[in-house]
């Protein structure tokens, strides 16, 4: 049933040591704020799922939450590779870390198998590419009907799916608008769900381009104002591009990030 919890409470009941979790947003409504919260709580051998996971998960993999991630296209959108994840794959600092990579295409396509209980996805991918080569998981099926061979990956479910929203109204009700990513494929995929909320209002304006995520698929909504920050949230502040920059100084010397983590995560104020 849906509750409406301060973050650090649905963070608490929600995400379990050796979880699956998926923390989605594409561009903007990107959930800093649950990601700081879990780090904050120490949560313990968690397989991240993330398309294009950048400093989000970089950030969870430098204080050690991860120990497996499943992703497309990892990097710093504003300069390039993501330092803490690359010393955990590299050297296993903090600790090691295992990798499952696909193509964006991928992603989507199991995330939308998860969502429909399928047990995989098909797709036309992975031509030419040497995924093939390195990821055990992408199979090959035949189409029962004109025999073309077709990419397959196992359908994404998992354990707790997070999202970040404009609105959610008092029903429990969360709307998305502005770029839709695969935030409504990933909570029907999950077992549970979190979704945090810039603020709660009493109707929806239904602008273009949205998406209502209904409260029955939802386990908690959480009110978050700047809670994608420092990506952006369409109508209520933009992306913070110098912060973005500046990560990849910070990111690249393991005392320096533990230092501003330590700083502003793990001893800020949480979300009550």
């Amino acid at each position: 049933m849906l509750k409406f919890l301060a973050l650090a409470q649905a963070v608490s009941r929600h995400v379990n040591d050796g979880d699956t979790v998926a923390l989605e947003g594409f561009t903007h409504l990107i959930p800093f704020a649950a990601a700081h919260e879990i780090a904050r709580q120490r949560k313990r051998n968690l397989t991240l799922v993330r398309m294009t996971p950048d400093l989000i998960y970089d950030q969870l993999i430098g204080v050690g939450c991860a120990s497996k991630l499943i992703f497309s296209w990892g990097g710093n959108p504003g300069v390039g590779s993501l330092h803490r994840f690359r010393d955990a794959v590299e050297r296993g600092w903090p600790v090691p870390l295992q990798i499952e990579e696909h193509s964006h295409a991928a992603m989507a396509a199991a995330y939308a198998a998860g969502a429909s209980n399928l047990p995989f996805a098909m797709l036309r991918g992975y031509i030419g590419s040497d995924l093939i080569q390195h990821n055990p998981h992408i199979k090959e099926v035949v189409c029962p009907f004109t025999g073309e061979a077709l990419a397959a990956v196992p359908a994404l479910r998992p354990d707790v799916a997070i999202v970040h929203a404009q609105q959610a109204n008092r029903a429990g009700d969360v709307l998305i608008h502005g770029i839709v990513g695969v935030q409504k494929e990933a909570i029907l995929s999950a077992s549970r769900a979190i979704v945090t909320v810039e603020e709660i209002v009493d109707e929806f304006s239904h602008p273009p381009n949205s998406v209502v995520i209904p409260n029955w698929v939802l386990d908690a909504v959480c009110v978050a104002p700047g809670g994608a920050k420092p990506s952006y949230a369409h109508g209520y502040y933009e992306r913070d591009n110098a912060f973005y920059i500046e990560w990849d100084k910070i990111s690249r010397d393991r005392d320096r990030f533990l230092a501003w983590m330590e700083a502003n995560v793990l001893k800020a104020e949480a979300h009550v």
